[in-house]
């Protein structure tokens, strides 16, 4: 079979991307080769005096300082090619470096070239090696400062020269393996195309630079490259590939899943009287391993018993990697006591390989016990072994123990597996363990690794809502601070964070400082600022920020309307925000459902009930799209008056439109219950809730034990409060000052006193609205020293966080709770 047609379908193209300086300007270096027009010898001081300067025992410097300002670099050139078979070498490289030192002369590349070739004509290895190194690194001065023109530039001087001369002395190896050595972070390409200009003329290295060559390109994964590179070699009569070209060919053909191609290459070198040796035929075997031929990779297996070559631990392991990957656990056990029987103790790529089988398999218990055997048999495990358990605990969902592995990898320095760290920190995020999530985050930022983005934003998020909003700033600088910027949307997690806090003054010193770090504000960014200003009552600021924000370029969208527009709402000015909406509209944007629930929220809140009707009526004639929310609101504003009967009317609407109730609806109908003395009609509506298959949460509850305090039915109230125990459901801050005033009112002081020792006890802070509840209820007691005690208390700062508090305790008033529930 021919070689060429049994490794490629067709003849490979010599390049694999188009070479610019082999063809495009291929004329162009050929130009600048050219010696200018031969000046007349006899006139020339030159001609004369260069050669006795470099055929010199010593350098003449006084005659180099009277040369060297009449010489360009190209006449150099000529004159220096034409003498440089009777040139002294240390006399010529002395003046290389005197007159680029003293002068800043620029020699030509093909200078440095032909200077190279003498160097490794007389045996100068290491000077021709460092000379080419700095050459192509630019570490000498020649005309040409791009690295791209310099190495086309030496390729083709050299063949150039190689050519002219009829003589090479290895220029060829030297560059390769410089190329593959030294420059390796420029990838293989230029050592690729070099090869490919010089084989294509004829010229080839050695073996040894081809094998050299061909192993640095399958390391590197340049697979279709290597290819080419074999199929040049074993097309060249002057160079006869052996067992090491083979082998690293088979290896770049099952690297990329040709395994078939690595097969019939196999047979191929034995016809060629190449005799297959270990790495060889492990190649082969761990090619079919990867391709789940596993039988095929036994009989290779056997083939390299009978021909007498040994298997080495390779061997083994490579056929227990494959096993384990199949889940053939049993032959797999069978292989490894094969390998004990014959000598062999497995390293940690065999323990690693028996590992991961059974965390692929979930069976943790059975890889944590080979882990241990490893360390038993003294075998160190490593970063593979961890992050293969790391990933294995997080693929059975055992995140305690994946929290372990990925703390020991951190802390022991070791590499971790990005996939796996990310995973594990999502899942801390999700459990609310944000700390122990920035923890490992700062942990991969120590090692300049930065999570993905979605995970910062979700961190940034976290850690804001817990309130650490400090934190979640320092890590957004310790980002910036190693170069590694969060994006936007994280950026706006962080200043929505800080907006929700409420103090836009360090907003605004915040975000400045991000600014100043590379923040780019887009529309979503100016919206959270537009949101927080709204949110403190900072409303001329925050229509700066819509100005700022046009004058961007950014076109303010319906939420900048809507966070306006409920600014305004909140601070009475419902006249305003219709003329807000009217602008809108005029710049195109459609209003959505939370516009209108806004508007009708601002409507009942300055008590125009009648205007929020009409505007309901009119959004359910237009057929808008209406949901519980917009519902919600309109019912809380009627049984707010008293008016049941529209709230219930309103309660059957949503349902025949087919949106169901929610806790809200229910929460708004108790209330209104309880408001107007029907309390037993308020307990069928709870029951009616949980038939619904609704949970009632605590503000229902809430709801409930006020109409019964307001009754002094105390009794009921302590029924409930069992049964929120046992459904798991803390009272809050407005239970407990409900019943306290309910105790206060009947004048059992003694109870409301043990309701708020138990408020106290369960870290919930009594308020200003608490102690004036208990102050009436001592004063009408005349305990005057208690109720002297509870003034001080209600004057100590204690912050008042609910406005209309006092009229829900006295008079049930549902609307803030409702408010607090839509939140």
């Amino acid at each position: 079979m021919h070689s060429a047609k049994l490794l490629t379908t067709k003849p490979p193209p010599i390049f694999t991307r188009p070479l610019t300086w082999v063809t495009s300007t291929s004329h162009r270096l050929q130009r600048r080769h050219l010696p200018p027009p031969p000046r007349d010898s006899n006139n020339d001081p030159l001609a004369s005096l260069l050669p006795s300067i470099l055929t010199s025992r010593v350098l003449d410097s006084s005659k180099c300082k009277s040369i060297l300002p009449h010489l360009s670099p190209y006449e150099f050139d000529r004159l220096f090619f034409s003498l440089h078979s009777t040139v002294n070498l240390k006399t010529t490289l002395d003046f290389f470096r005197f007159a680029a030192n003293h002068f800043k002369f620029r020699f030509t590349v093909r200078s440095y070239c032909l200077l190279v070739r003498l160097l490794l004509a007389s045996n100068f290895l290491p000077r021709a090696r460092s000379l080419m190194t700095r050459l192509i690194d630019g570490n000498v001065l020649t005309p040409l400062e791009n690295i791209d023109n310099r190495l086309g530039e030496i390729a083709s001087s050299m063949l150039e020269l190689s050519h002219v001369t009829d003589r090479r002395h290895g220029e060829l190896d030297l560059l390769l393996y410089v190329l593959c050595s030294k420059f390796k972070h420029l990838g293989f390409r230029w050592a690729f195309d070099i090869f490919t200009m010089f084989t294509s003329k004829g010229v080839f290295p050695s073996l040894e630079t081809c094998n050299f060559l061909l192993s640095s390109l399958v390391k590197a994964n340049e697979l279709e490259n290597s290819y080419r590179v074999f199929d040049a070699v074993i097309q060249c009569v002057t160079v006869s590939p052996d067992v090491y070209t083979f082998s690293t060919a088979i290896n770049a053909f099952c690297k990329g899943g040709r395994v078939e191609d690595a097969i019939a290459l196999f047979f191929k070198m034995e016809e060629q009287g190449v005799l297959p040796n270990v790495v060889t035929y492990n190649n082969v075997i761990d090619g079919l391993c990867k391709s789940g031929r596993l039988e095929e990779a036994f009989r290779f297996k056997d083939k390299m018993v009978k021909n007498r070559v040994k298997p080495s631990v390779v061997t083994y392991g490579v056929l227990i990697n494959g096993l384990m990957k199949l889940e053939k656990f049993d032959e797999a056990n069978s292989v490894l006591l094969e390998m004990y029987s014959k000598g062999f103790a497995p390293n940690e790529v065999v323990f690693n390989a028996l590992i991961d089988g059974y965390c692929r398999k979930g069976n943790m218990t059975e890889a944590l016990r080979i882990r241990d055997d490893m360390v038993l048999k003294g075998v160190q495990p490593n970063a593979v072994t961890f992050n293969t358990l790391l990933q294995g605990f997080c693929r059975s969902n055992q995140m305690e123990q994946a929290v372990q592995v990925l703390e020991y990898l951190l802390s022991s320095g070791l590499s971790v597996n990005e996939d796996a760290s990310s995973y594990v920190i999502h899942w801390l995020c999700n459990n609310s363990r944000f700390d122990s999530a920035l923890n490992f985050v700062n942990g991969l930022l120590l090692r300049n690794i930065k999570a993905n983005d979605s995970l910062l934003t979700l961190l940034v998020s976290g850690l804001c809502k817990c309130g650490k909003h400090s934190e979640a700033i320092e890590l957004w600088f310790r980002l910036a601070d190693k170069g590694l910027q969060a994006n936007t949307a994280t950026s706006n997690a962080l200043l929505h964070g800080l907006c929700e806090q409420g103090d836009m003054e360090e907003v605004f010193s915040v975000s400045k400082n991000m600014l100043e770090r590379g923040l780019f504000l887009d529309r979503i960014s100016y919206n959270t600022l537009i949101f927080g200003c709204c949110k403190c009552g900072r409303i001329e600021e925050a229509f700066k920020l819509k100005e700022e924000m046009v004058k961007q370029e950014l076109q303010p969208d319906i939420y900048t309307y809507n966070f306006l527009m409920k600014g305004l709402a909140d601070m009475g000015k419902i006249d305003d925000v219709c003329k807000l909406l009217n602008e809108a509209i005029e710049h195109g944007l459609a209003p959505n459902v939370y516009t209108f629930a806004l508007m009708l929220e601002g409507y009942c809140n300055a008590d125009r009930i009648e205007d929020a009707v009409n505007l309901f009526n009119k959004l359910v004639n237009e057929e808008v799209e209406l949901n519980s929310v917009i519902y919600n609101i309109l019912i809380a504003a009627h049984c707010r008056v008293g008016n049941m009967m529209e709230a219930f009317k309103l309660r059957d609407a949503m349902k025949s439109r087919g949106i169901l109730p929610t806790c809200v609806t229910y929460s708004s109908l108790i209330h209104g219950m309880c408001c107007v003395g029907r309390v037993d009609e308020a307990k069928e509506i709870f029951e009616e809730m949980r038939n619904e298959g609704l949970l009632p949460n605590v503000f229902c509850y809430t709801a409930l034990i006020g109409g019964y305090c307001k009754l002094g039915q105390m009794n009921e109230v302590g029924s409930i409060l069992l049964e929120m125990s046992s459904n798991r459901i803390q009272p809050n801050k407005i239970t407990y000052t409900i019943m306290i005033d309910g105790y206060c009112k009947l004048g059992n002081m003694k109870e409301a006193t043990k309701l708020l020792n138990e408020m106290i006890s369960n870290g919930i802070a009594p308020d200003t609205i608490t102690y004036n509840a208990l102050q009436k209820g001592y004063c009408k007691e005349r305990e005057l020293d208690e109720a002297f005690q509870c003034d001080h208390m209600s004057n100590t700062g204690v912050p008042l966080e609910e406005i209309t508090y006092a009229a829900l305790v006295d008079k049930l008033h549902p609307h803030t709770t409702l408010s607090n529930q839509e939140k």
